[in-house]
C-alpha cells in the first residue's frame, strides 16, 4: 500500500466529513418537510461524531488531522460550494425549490461520504497492527450509517423531485420505511415504488 495516499485519503475523507457538518445545517435551514428535518437532524449528529471519529485515526496513526494538501484543498471548495448553492436557493426560490435544492447538495455530499469510507474500508483490511485496526474500528462504527444517509437522501430526493413535478409522492420515502442500507435493497425498493405509482 502507498501510505503516502492513505494518509491523503484520509484528509481528504477529514476534511469532506467537516464539509458534511456545514452542508447539513445549510440544509436544515432550507428544509420545509418535518420528516426530512428529523433525519438531517440525525445526519448531522452522525456527521460531528465522524469528524470525531476520523480527527482520533490520525492522531492514533500520528498524523496531524490539518495536514494540508492541494486536494484537501479542493475538497473544502467542493463542500463550500454545497453550502454556496443552498443559500442562494434561499434567498432566490421559494421554500420547496431551496428544499429540492439543499436535498440534491446533500446526495452529493453522501456520494462522495459513501466512497470515502468504502476505500477507507479498504485500506483498513491491508493496513497492518495498529493502524489497520483503528481504521476498521472506525470504518466499523460509521459505514452503516453512511449507506443509510446516501440511499434515504437518494430516496428523498427522488420523491421531492416527483412530488414537485406534480405526480404522486411517497413521503417518506420507501428507502426511509425499508430502513434501506444497501444498494442491492436500494434498488429494489425504488424499483417496486415505480411500480405501484
Amino acid at each position: 500500500m502507498k501510505q503516502k495516499q492513505v494518509t491523503e485519503l484520509l484528509m481528504q475523507s477529514l476534511e469532506h466529513e467537516k464539509g458534511g457538518v456545514l452542508v447539513y445545517e445549510t440544509a436544515l435551514r432550507c428544509v420545509i418537510n418535518q420528516d426530512l428535518r428529523e433525519e438531517w437532524e440525525t445526519y448531522l449528529d452522525e456527521t460531528r461524531n465522524h469528524v470525531r471519529i476520523l480527527t482520533e485515526v490520525c492522531q492514533t496513526l500520528g498524523l496531524d488531522p490539518e495536514t494540508p494538501s492541494p486536494a484537501r484543498t479542493i475538497v473544502h471548495k467542493i463542500g463550500g460550494s454545497l453550502v454556496a448553492a443552498m443559500v442562494e436557493a434561499l434567498s432566490e426560490g421559494p421554500p420547496e425549490a431551496a428544499q429540492l435544492i439543499a436535498c440534491e447538495c446533500v446526495v452529493v455530499a453522501e456520494t462522495k461520504d459513501h466512497l470515502d469510507w468504502h476505500l477507507l474500508s479498504k485500506c483498513a483490511e491491508k493496513l497492518p497492527g495498529a493502524m489497520g485496526r483503528a481504521l476498521t474500528q472506525a470504518c466499523d462504527e460509521v459505514e452503516d450509517q453512511e449507506d443509510e444517509h446516501l440511499y434515504h437522501s437518494r430516496g428523498w430526493c427522488r420523491e421531492l423531485w416527483i412530488e414537485s413535478l406534480g405526480m404522486k409522492a411517497i413521503l417518506p420515502p420507501p428507502e426511509e420505511r425499508k430502513d434501506v442500507k444497501n444498494a442491492v435493497s436500494a434498488a429494489q425498493v425504488a424499483h417496486r415504488s415505480e411500480q405501484g405509482r
